[in-house]
Formats: C-alpha cells, structure tokens, sequence
C-alpha cells in the first residue's frame, strides 16, 4: 500500500506501484510511472513523461522531467528514467528528453547531490556520485563509476568515461577519457584515478597497464599514432580496447 499525504496531488492518470511513500507538497503529474519502494520527501515534482524504477530517494525540491531548456523544444512527446535506488538530493532538477534523442536517461546507484542539473537528452549510467551545485548541458553522456565533484560545468555533448575524478569547480568542453582524474583551469588530463581503481578492485597490473596506455597515448602530438603505439606495444584487454574506442569515436575531441 503506497502512503501518500493528503496534502500531496497526484494526478488520476499516474500509475504508481506498491509501497511508495508520497510527502506533504508533492505534485505528480499525468503520463507518469512510478515503481514500488520510493520515497518522495516533501515538496517533489514529478512532472509529465517520468518514469522512475524502484527504492529511489528523492529530497526536497527535486524536479524530475521537467520540460527541456531547449527553444527547439516544440512540445514533443518525450520523457525521462530514473533507473533503481538512487538518492536524488535537494533542488535537483533533470529534463525529459527532446526530439533529438527522446529520453534523458539515469541508471542504478547514483548519489546526485544538492542543486545539480542533468539537461535534455543526457545518458547516464550506473554508480555515480556527482557533487552540489554540478550542471551538465544536452546530449551529455556519463559511463558507470565516475566521481563528478561539486560546481562542475560541462558542456553539451561532452563524454565522460568511466572510472574517472573530476576536480570541483572545473569547466570543460572536451570528452573526458576512462580511469583518469581531470582537473584545473583549463582542464587537462592529470594521471590515472589509481586510488579509485583499487577501491574498485583492480588489479596492480591492471593499473600499470592503464596508466602505459595513456603513457603512451599522450605521447604522441596526434592522438592516432598514439592509438597506434598503444596497440603495438600494450596487449588487448578490455580497458585497452575501452581506451581506444573512447578516444576513436570522440566527437568533441579529449582533453590533454
């Protein structure tokens, strides 16, 4: 049985699960599905085009699927997942999606803290942990396991990769390649994440691998011949072809 305060609107055509718990001021609207086992504290907006899984926390003033700051946004059907438990803080506000793409997109077992902004049409995957006051523009795609600290700015169609360190307070406009930390102004490439590699369990090998192959990608002034040594000298693993596809299929080009 969901509890829902009687101070709390939802709209008749809401589709809700079982046990969810709806605070006092909360406002659901219509062409929304909601699963079992959330908390919506008071004061939530879950706006047209939401759709939101399961054990998911969302804290005062969270606005979810709000309608995309974009003037190419003509009112298209679009909407907006919330993949399962994550925490989704204060005043946190993520768009729905845009003729572009049609979804914005949130995966499993993130921390999104106060105030950050997710706009239109962003895929983002699991188990992140993105900082206060963080703002991403459109069409921005965050891999599973990065770390994006407090007050970053990120530009639209940027990549993020996995298992990065962002530095709070930075601003970028270039893809932020896998397992490496980024930081000061401008933001350039300043090692490999190697405290958050052992934390998640790779190996010392794994690492020195790692940190080789951006060794020797950086080493090149074209990031082609560098690609190109790394696969003459390094063997083919799964975080080496990562490498390599991430900075192939870059469209913004990565930082350095």
């Amino acid at each position: 049985m969901n509890q829902i305060s009687p101070m709390a609107f939802v709209h008749p055509e809401a589709q809700l699960g079982d046990n969810n718990i709806i605070g006092p001021f909360c406002y659901i609207d219509r062409n929304t599905v909601i699963g079992d086992n959330n908390v919506l504290q008071n004061g939530v907006t879950i706006n047209y085009g939401a759709r939101i899984g399961n054990g998911n926390e969302f804290f005062t003033g969270a606005s979810i699927s709000a309608k995309p700051q974009d003037l190419k946004f003509r009112g298209e059907d679009s909407i907006c997942e919330i993949g399962n438990n994550n925490s989704i803080r204060e005043n946190v506000n993520i768009s729905r999606g845009t003729a572009s793409k049609g979804t914005t997109q949130i995966g499993n077992n993130c921390l999104l803290m106060e105030s950050v902004h997710i706009a239109h049409d962003c895929f983002f995957g699991n188990n992140l942990i993105i900082g206060n006051s963080t703002k991403f523009a459109g069409e921005v795609t965050v891999d599973d396991n990065a770390i994006i600290s407090a007050g970053v700015l990120c530009h639209q169609f940027c990549h993020v990769g996995s298992y990065v360190m962002i530095q709070g307070g930075s601003a970028f406009s270039m893809d932020i390649p896998p397992y490496v930390i980024a930081g000061k102004m401008p933001v350039h490439y300043c090692g490999i994440n190697i405290i958050g590699l052992r934390r998640r369990g790779f190996s010392r090998e794994t690492i020195d691998l790692i940190h080789n192959a951006y060794r020797l990608l950086y080493s090149k002034g074209v990031m082609a011949e560098g690609i190109e040594e790394i696969r003459k000298q390094l063997p083919e693993t799964e975080e080496t072809k990562y490498i390599i596809r991430f900075v192939e299929n870059s469209q913004r080009g990565i930082i350095r």
